[in-house]
Parts: C-alpha cells; sequence; structure tokens
C-alpha cells in the first residue's frame, strides 16, 4: 500500500524527492502519514481539498478490497 501512495503523491507534486511517507499500525487500522515539501502542500490538499478526498477514497477502497481500515493524513 505505501508503494501504490507513494506512486501517486510522487507524480502529483514537483519535487518527488522530498515525499515521505510512513505507516503506522493503530487501533483501528493503518495510519498513513505524508510528508512533501512545503511549495508541494497546495498540490497534494488541491482546490477546497478534492485532490486529498480523492487520494482518500482511493486509498480506503483498496485497503477496503484487503479488509483493512485506513487514514491519510498530510503531515506539514
Amino acid at each position: 500500500m505505501k508503494e501504490f501512495i507513494e506512486y501517486i503523491i510522487k507524480n502529483l507534486v514537483d519535487s518527488p524527492e522530498s515525499v515521505d511517507i510512513r505507516c503506522f499500525d493503530g487501533e483501528k487500522g493503518v495510519i498513513v502519514e505524508v510528508r512533501v515539501g512545503s511549495g508541494d502542500v497546495g498540490k497534494v490538499v488541491g482546490r477546497k481539498g478534492m485532490t486529498i478526498k480523492a487520494l482518500r477514497t482511493i486509498v480506503m477502497s483498496a485497503c477496503a478490497r484487503l479488509g483493512r481500515r485506513v487514514r491519510l493524513d498530510i503531515i506539514e
């Protein structure tokens, strides 16, 4: 799952080398923390949050097939 999220986000941002993704197992499922460069936060979030909302939907759908829950967070 980490590689899938990393692939999508690296193709959205201007500086893919600054993308850092960490996965943690929480009580209710997997927590994915995404760190990007300061200039790329807006590209990942998108206008009115539509891009991050779409990313969360895709990730949740992929994890649902595996029987897991996931939470995607952007860390500044």
